[in-house]
């Protein structure tokens, strides 16, 4: 059928006739001006992909009606214009593709059928590890090692980009996902098919809210779910509440970006924002550019919103001219969103739309700030972190506590490195990275830690050699101004050289620490710090011997490398002493506001950007010289420890097979509050004595070559044996950390996996049993692949993280929630029963349904399949399985 809306199609430029838009200002409903801004690129969405099949008139009509029906649960389909993943979440995006046209042929479908329709960009950025730092050539060490450890991975990405239509491949060095996506792959507005449209993303990475700071909509979705946009079908969303964040004010002139946003997250954690829109308005907003704001955004999953959207205004017009795009293409992006009433000017508040709610900030109160020791929300003062990590040390053990004994605080051990005597304590800090696209894309906070490298090194201050030093850019930008304003030697005298362009630190890819550090650290039980200026710093996320780490600005990164210990209030205490005896305070290197503004005027200018980014798709060599196989099925090499054709389709028919009622499962785990992805399906390195590596030394490999559980997502063995994984892993069935359970028919006490294989050799289902926000953290499609991998059919918790549902429903696994005012605790499960979860015949989005207990005991809860398209997606056993059926008939 043809789009009911073709009546307001009209061509932009009248000297371009075949250059079209949909012109939402003549639908002349007095409702469009009254929508939040970011409700209107849904609105735009639906109106040109109306079709009456996968978007209705109806859709339409609802999300028009916003102001009524925000609160009602509606569902509406999105069709974002693109779709972005990473290495770690695109490599089994990838491996999913080949086995489905593999599953396709073998139904008696066209395989080639399984192809992107929706453009994808894949980004590789999280396989550098920070092996060498602290030399010269720390940065070509670290990417033949990446070369050397992941060819396989490289090749097979390289042939995902030949065998796929509409798939494009940012090789290895290039940057961090989400800048790259800021300052080269956003469009804001899309000009494709004879169509001017809004910009909108939806990415395998949780950060990729980081773009709604210029004004493109996008949010992280599951692995899963990313698939079957690309593959053309609309993703289907509860239409959000969204919430008015009013910035007022002007920040202090000593406050960084950084110091906002974790200011920001602390805040919205508090109001609640959990399956919400934000949407910042308000005079404050004028006052931050550009990096600012993607700062503020691309936190967003850690204050638990779906979305940071900053509508687009001339200060992002300006943006899209510093990097580099092309003129004519700017003026047409301006053009169009003053045609459709989605261009803002922050300062005029007859612009200001209707919101659920508004909260407000006067940036005039933030002070600067870290976060820790364990969450992002955690945010503490710099003037407190002292006294901070003092109450920190002796509170019971959790996210604010170590428990250790008030007699061991002061706790010293000495240890020789390079020849030379050290000695660390409680605090003393091991990690010290500049990393992340968080801060590495705002020249601000990044110029700023090049100033405050000038003024210590000018001032005789030094960090101390043992310390793990690095600095991962996010895009060579970011090198090629610190070179030219002169500040990188001064970074590379401190010890921060650059190791490699991607996440690194920030995900868990921090390298080893010198054999005597960890000594002393195992040999003290101390607790020890890793400062990084990323945006997650979970427990055992960073480093397995960091259990302290803190998320701080770029300068305050080098401040505490330089101190050498969280424990010092810098106001009181110097950061050292120079070779003259003299005290160098943390004031006295303190750039100003006025000499960083100088610096970025002068040295950030689109000339760098367009010369970084011509050449990005062909600039590395090792890239260029991979041999990638050019049939349009994949070969699989049965040899292969990291690229696997993996078992989700082995059984599967045309046919719908009916589900069925869960009995007698067994309690697999018992989790409590915050449990992230990082726990479930960890990303970091293959602990020696895990099954996973039991699996891949059994395949011949020497544990210098397992690399991480990031980077072997192509292979299902090594991922189903490495979930819950996780070091830092509270089970409460038993009374310490680590990734164990208790096999109850035998009662022994066992690995994860190892327990998950002996129920499923007896024929046992398993669930799972958390508490709130369970799946928090990065989106990880193994987090929800690998429980389905060990045989849970089902995670009964409070609440859930937003994606992490997704993926649940996307595999198949049953998301129960508990009802309202109900929890274990209130139940009186122990976990040690065995749970019969009834599934009726007619099923109803968010339905309830009956849990009864081998003891008699029966329960209620709510089966969160929030729409009828999730549902269709559970009768096919998963949204894969949906799509094969769909192609193959």
């Amino acid at each position: 059928m043809s789009n009911p809306f073709v009546q307001i199609v009209e061509p932009l430029d009248p000297k371009q006739p075949l250059k079209k838009f949909f012109n939402l200002s003549k639908l002349k409903d007095v409702r469009y001006a009254h929508l939040p801004f970011s409700i209107r690129v849904l609105l735009e969405a639906a109106i040109r992909n109306c079709d009456e099949f996968l978007v209705k008139k109806e859709d339409v009509e609802n999300i028009l009606n916003w102001k009524l029906v925000q609160h009602k649960n509606v569902e509406v389909p999105f069709k974002p214009a693109r779709v972005i993943l990473q290495d770690f979440t695109g490599v089994p995006a990838v491996v999913d593709f080949a086995a489905m046209r593999d599953a396709v042929k073998k139904l008696g479908g066209n395989p080639e059928k399984i192809n992107p329709i929706c453009p994808a960009d894949l980004v590789i950025d999280h396989s550098i590890q920070v092996d060498f730092n602290r030399r010269s050539d720390s940065l070509q060490k670290n990417q033949d090692l990446e070369f050397e450890r992941n060819k396989e991975r490289f090749e097979f990405l390289k042939w995902g980009s030949q065998a796929f239509k509409n798939m494009r491949i940012i090789p290895p060095g290039s940057g961090i996902i989400h800048q790259v996506n800021l300052e080269y792959l956003a469009r804001v507005v899309m000009d494709q098919d004879g169509y001017y449209y809004p910009d909108s993303v939806v990415g395998t990475d949780s950060h990729t809210t980081m773009i709604d700071g210029l004004g493109v909509l996008g949010w992280g979705v599951g692995g899963i779910e990313a698939e079957a946009v690309m593959l053309g079908q609309p993703i289907s969303m509860v239409l959000p509440e969204v919430v008015g964040y009013k910035l007022v004010g002007n920040p202090q002139p000593l406050v960084t970006s950084t110091d906002i946003v974790l200011t920001i997250t602390k805040h919205l954690r508090q109001v609640g924002v959990v399956g919400k829109f934000v949407e910042f308005f308000g005079p404050g907003v004028a006052q931050l550019s550009i990096a600012d704001r993607a700062t503020i955004a691309n936190m967003c999953p850690e204050y638990g919103a779906t979305a940071a959207y900053f509508p687009v205004d001339d200060i992002s017009i300006g943006y899209l001219i510093q990097t580099g795009r092309d003129k004519e293409t700017v003026m047409s992006t301006k053009k169009y969103l003053e045609a459709v009433g989605m261009l803002r000017d922050y300062k005029d508040s007859s612009q200001d739309p209707d919101f659920t709610q508004i909260v407000e900030l006067d940036l005039r109160t933030v002070v600067p700030c870290c976060s820790g020791p364990k969450r992002p929300q955690d945010k503490v003062a710099v003037s407190d972190m002292k006294n901070d990590f003092e109450t920190c040390l002796g509170a019971k053990q959790g996210f604010k506590g170590f428990q250790i004994a008030p007699d061991r605080h002061s706790s010293r051990v000495k240890f020789n490195f390079e020849g030379c005597d050290f000695e660390l304590a409680h605090g003393s800090v091991v990690i010290a990275a500049i990393t992340s696209c968080t801060n590495t894309s705002n020249p601000s906070v990044m110029l700023g830690a090049g100033l405050l490298a000038k003024k210590a090194v000018e001032a005789g201050l030094t960090v101390k050699p043992y310390i793990k030093t690095s600095l991962s850019p996010g895009s060579g930008v970011v090198t090629y101004y610190l070179r030219e304003s002169g500040v990188m030697r001064y970074l590379s005298q401190l010890g921060f050289d650059v190791v490699g362009y991607g996440c690194m630190t920030c995900i868990g890819n921090s390298g080893p620490l010198p054999e005597s550090v960890v000594e002393a650290i195992t040999q003290g039980d101390l607790v020890a710090v890793g400062v990084l200026s990323g945006n997650r710093n979970f427990e055992g996320r960073v480093h397995p011997n960091t259990r302290a780490n803190y998320l701080a600005s770029p300068p305050l990164v080098i401040a505490y490398a330089i101190a050498g210990t969280i424990w010092i209030d810098f106001e009181k205490e110097p950061l050292g002493v120079n070779a003259s005896g003299k005290k160098i305070f943390l004031k006295d290197i303190w750039p100003t506001g006025n000499e960083i503004q100088a610096v970025e005027r002068q040295f950030v200018i689109p000339g760098m950007f367009k010369e970084v980014y011509q050449k990005i798709e062909t600039a590395n060599k090792s890239w260029n010289a991979l041999d990638a196989p050019s049939d349009k099925l994949y070969t699989w090499n049965p040899k292969s420890t990291y690229i696997k054709s993996p078992p989700f389709f082995d059984n599967l028919t045309l046919a719908l097979q009916t589900p069925k009622t869960i009995e007698d499962a067994y309690v697999l785990l018992s989790l409590g509050d915050s449990v992230t992805t990082d726990h479930i399906s960890p990303a970091g390195n293959i602990a020696r004595n895990s099954p996973a590596a039991r699996y891949l030394t059994s395949r011949g490999l020497t544990p210098r070559e397992f690399n991480s559980y990031g980077s072997r997502r192509g292979n299902d063995a090594v991922m189903a044996r490495g979930t819950f994984a996780n070091i830092r892993l509270l089970n409460k069935f038993i009374d310490k950390q680590g990734p164990q359970t208790i096999h109850f028919p035998s009662g022994e006490t066992l690995d994860v996996f190892d327990a998950a294989e002996r129920y499923k050799q007896a024929g046992h289902p398993l669930i799972v049993l958390a508490g709130k926000e369970y799946g928090a953290g990065s989106s990880r499609d193994w987090a929800a692949k690998g429980p389905f991998l060990l045989g849970v059919k089902a995670v009964l918790a409070e609440s859930f993280e937003r994606i992490h549902r997704s993926n649940l429903v996307g595999m198949g696994v049953i998301p129960l929630q508990y009802l309202p005012g109900e929890d274990a605790g209130t139940l009186g499960l122990t976990g040690r029963e065995r749970y019969t979860i009834v599934i009726p015949e007619k099923l109803n989005p968010q339905m309830n349904v009956q849990i009864k207990l081998d003891t008699g005991k029966t329960f209620h809860a709510i089966m969160r399949f929030d729409t009828d398209v999730e549902l269709t997606y559970f009768r096919n056993g998963g949204i894969l399985n949906y799509m094969i059926r769909k192609m193959a008939s």
